[in-house]
This record gives C-alpha cells, sequence and structure tokens, in this order.
C-alpha cells in the first residue's frame, strides 16, 4: 500500500515537516534532490515553499508541476522501507 500524506509545514530552506497517515512523521531535507529541468526552479526558495499536499495524489506538488511520489518521501523518513504488493486472500 503507498504511504498517504496527510499534513505538510515548511521549515525553512530546503526542509519539511511531513506527517503520514500511518503516524509516521518527522522533517526531511530536499535540497539535494533539487535538480533537472521540474525540480531546478524549487532552488529559489519563495518557489519551493509554495508546495501544496494533493488532495487525490496525497504528496507534494508545486505550481510548476513538480512533485514527488509519496513512497520516496517516506523512506526519506523511513529508510528500510519497502514498496510491498498487498496480498490478496481468497480464490481469484
Amino acid at each position: 500500500m503507498l504511504p498517504r500524506l496527510q499534513k505538510s509545514e515548511y521549515r525553512g530552506d530546503y526542509r519539511i515537516w511531513l506527517q503520514f497517515a500511518d503516524g509516521v512523521e518527522g522533517e526531511i531535507d530536499l535540497e539535494s534532490e533539487l535538480w533537472g529541468e521540474m525540480f531546478e526552479p524549487l532552488k529559489d526558495k519563495s518557489l519551493f515553499a509554495d508546495f501544496t499536499v494533493d488532495a487525490e495524489l496525497r504528496t507534494l506538488v508545486w505550481p510548476n508541476g513538480a512533485d514527488l511520489a509519496p513512497e520516496f518521501l517516506y523512506k526519506k523518513l523511513r529508510p528500510g522501507y519497502e514498496l510491498k504488493p498487498e496480498t490478496r486472500t481468497g480464490a481469484a
């Protein structure tokens, strides 16, 4: 199951506090992730701070179209995290 981001808060520079639906929370620093066509503009801290939590995707998104996968953000807080397929029970 994909991690679901519930809350976020800008903490200055390139740091964001995150809280996921399962209770995992903490602060991450994304400065080293700001490379490439979509993320280079976010080196401007006023643009970086303008993120929201997308209601459908449940992850961080920016007005320029940049977003980060929720499992990537979760793994920043829990380095040992591995996305596992859902197990299905019953006959197919």
